[in-house]
């Protein structure tokens, strides 16, 4: 086999699913286990096995800090220690009395500690092979441990609320530190071994202090549903807006939080970025619509004029101008460049919900509970058409890609299509059973989807025919988002229950659903898109519910089939990659710990040992980290390089070898 470069990687399948899988602190090898509770053991010169055993391991593993040795841990209660060139057992240490959960060695190599479902943590001399130390104190069983960097002391934490502090040599708990008022998920310490940080069921992250015990929540989350949520056209950001008033920037490869945007007095009803990705502008309850720098998360300037809630708010196409609209039953034109009103089109009778600029920016359309949708030059302000034919309020419009054409939904439960140039209705899309929402546009323009919230369906329309080509049927409640992906070949849609739906556009097949953790949305039409996708080669899309959190997630094309993988979500502030963390991907070089943390993966959530599909999904969230944290690495400094975690959960499309390995 040729040698292995970044995004060359072979691809190992086994028959059983893989519960976590490391790399020697060298790079030299990785091991590998399976649900089956195996051990495989790897060289990474040649991807060959080097030995195997059974019937241990699905309790944890790690190498030592020299490579030489792999300790695992057991469902059958014991540590074994493991020689990794000849591939024999150096020591079985035996103790506990239930399943061991987790296993570490000292950073000295002298020690390996294990923690067990029987509430306790032993610390076991390599030399000897005997128990120097049994740690108990905790109510239930002990799920999370780490050493200090230095090695003297040792944190834990149980399934109770407790986090405690040990001293390795003699074994005593300095400190029990309470604070959290749901289970401890996850413990670790900072670099310099000052500072712990422990996560929790309760929402929050906590940092205590060593010396003293103190500690303090970080929360950097929204606190209130999110309201919408936009992707930057020129940078890879996403904005959220949310009923606590506040704007959030993320990161939108990796989730980090760059700024939160205040000033706002009440709930931030929608957001839009300027063309040039270098502003945002957003509209609110408080009847206030604010421009901000993204860069600095200054606010520019404070638009004042409505004199009710403003329900939208968009940049022109040249991001020389922002429209805004709201319950006054005016649509406002201001300046980005002074900040000043430069036209007040009135005319609807009724408030209006949606304003939009055409794609060559000299008009703008606007949609009213009056049934009608009113067609303004940018110039003059002057109204070129009033286009009526529904008979309830409109929720939604679109301007095709060409901007020849609109589409408005309404709640007379049509969509109907309209030539711009003569204000004529072209189509009458009849189909759905109740309200209808939102429409778009797919990115070629030959298709409309439609979604209604009580017949809870998406219907695509052929353009040309005014045929319904599919009707997606599979939400169990109303949907209230729906978007194409970039190539147009897939559509989401999102419920007011949590779910999202991916689709296939050419057959109509609903090829994956997620629930967002249970969490309801209970916005109505009120709110916008509470999901975006992200402009890039690859299908990636964002996403928000009402409990505050934003994640982000990665459709993969499998053999001919898609899945759909989380790559980050934001909760109380840190970066979640799916349990993904420095701390429990053992054997990490200097390398690999630099990139995960400059992407975030230093704060830790909830981690389910005991799953082990949530294992398989921590190391695929890694890989996926590591890849593009090193591709944006390795174009700044190209002889930088970096050894690869391994994972076989999910995986670009692979080509079959002949031995029964796949690369990509």
């Amino acid at each position: 086999m040729k040698d292995v470069q970044f995004g060359e990687l072979p691809f190992l399948k086994y028959d059983h699913t893989v519960v976590t899988c490391v790399y020697s602190p060298a790079g030299t090898s990785f091991a590998v286990v399976l649900s089956d509770a195996s051990i495989n053991v790897y060289t990474t010169s040649n991807w060959e096995k080097t030995w195997i055993v059974g019937g241990h391991g699905f309790g944890g593993i790690a190498y030592s800090p020299n490579g030489d040795q792999i300790v695992s841990g057991s469902e059958d209660s014991t540590v074994r220690v493991w020689d990794v060139a000849a591939g024999y057992c150096l020591h079985i240490f035996i103790g506990h009395t239930s399943g061991i959960r987790s296993v570490a060695y000292s950073p000295q190599g002298n020690m390996v500690a294990s923690r067990g479902g029987d509430g306790t943590v032993r610390l076991w001399d390599l030399e000897t092979g005997s128990c120097i130390r049994r740690l108990s104190g905790h109510k239930w069983g002990t799920n999370s441990l780490a050493y200090s960097p230095q090695g003297d002391q040792l944190v834990s934490r149980g399934s109770d609320v407790e986090v405690r502090l040990w001293d390795v040599e003699t074994g005593e708990c300095r400190q029990t530190m309470t604070g959290h008022i749901s289970g401890v998920t996850k413990v670790l310490f900072s670099p310099k071994g000052d500072y712990i940080a422990s996560a929790s069921l309760d929402k929050t992250v906590r940092l205590w202090n060593v010396g003293s015990g103190s500690s303090r929540k970080i929360s950097k989350h929204h606190s209130g549903g999110i309201m919408n949520l936009k992707h930057s056209p020129k940078r890879s950001q996403v904005a959220s807006c949310s009923k606590d008033s506040t704007i959030r920037l993320w990161d939108a490869l990796t989730g980090v939080h760059s700024h939160t945007l205040t000033g706002h007095g009440r709930r931030v009803t929608t957001i839009s970025y300027s063309p040039q990705g270098d502003q945002l502008v957003s509209s609110s309850e408080d009847k206030t619509v604010r421009l901000w720098d993204v860069e600095s998360g200054a606010c520019l300037y404070t638009l004042i004029g409505h004199t009710k809630p403003v329900w939208d708010v968009t940049f022109s196409p040249q991001g020389e101008q922002v429209a805004s609209t709201g319950w006054d039953n005016t649509v406002r034109l201001w300046n980005t460049e002074t900040g000043e009103c430069q036209h007040v089109l009135t005319g609807h009778s009724s408030h209006a919900w949606v304003v939009i600029y055409s794609p060559q920016g000299n008009q703008v359309a606007s949609a009213s509970s009056d049934g009608t949708v009113r067609l303004w030059s940018v110039e003059t302000g002057n109204c070129h058409h009033t286009l009526t034919g529904h008979s309830a309020p409109i929720r939604g419009i679109v301007y095709s890609p060409n901007g020849n054409q609109i589409a408005s939904a309404s709640d007379d439960m049509t969509v109907r299509l309209w030539d711009v140039r003569t204000g004529m209705c072209s189509h009458i899309f009849i189909g759905h059973q109740s309200y209808v929402i939102r429409v778009v546009y797919s990115p070629r323009g030959d298709q409309i989807a439609s979604a209604s919230i009580n017949d809870k369906t998406v219907r695509l329309w052929d353009t040309e025919s005014g045929e319904c080509r599919h009707t997606l049927v599979g939400h169990q409640q109303g949907i209230y988002a729906i978007a194409y992906s970039p190539r147009g070949n897939l559509i989401a849609s999102w419920s007011d229950c949590g779910e999202a739906r991916l689709w296939d556009v050419e057959t109509g097949d609903c090829y994956w659903t997620l629930n967002h953790d249970g969490l309801t949305r209970s916005t109505g039409w009120y709110t916008s898109h509470p999901f975006v996708w992200m402009s890039s080669g690859f299908d990636s899309f964002i996403t928000g519910d009402d409990g505050g959190s934003v994640r982000r997630w990665e459709v993969i094309m499998e053999e001919d089939k898609y899945s759909v993988t989380m790559r980050w979500t934001s909760v109380n502030g840190q970066l979640t990659v799916e349990d993904a963390c420095v701390q429990d991907v053992q054997g990490l070089n200097d390398l690999n710990k630099r990139l995960l943390k400059q992407r975030g993966a230093t704060g830790e959530p909830s981690v389910r040992l005991r799953e082990a599909s949530k294992k398989v999904m921590t190391m695929a969230s890694v890989v996926s980290k590591l890849k593009s944290s090193s591709s944006n690495t390795e174009a700044r400094n190209p002889s930088l390089t970096s050894p690869v975690i391994f994972s076989t959960s999910h995986s670009e499309q692979q080509n079959p070898r002949s031995d029964g390995r796949r690369d990509i």
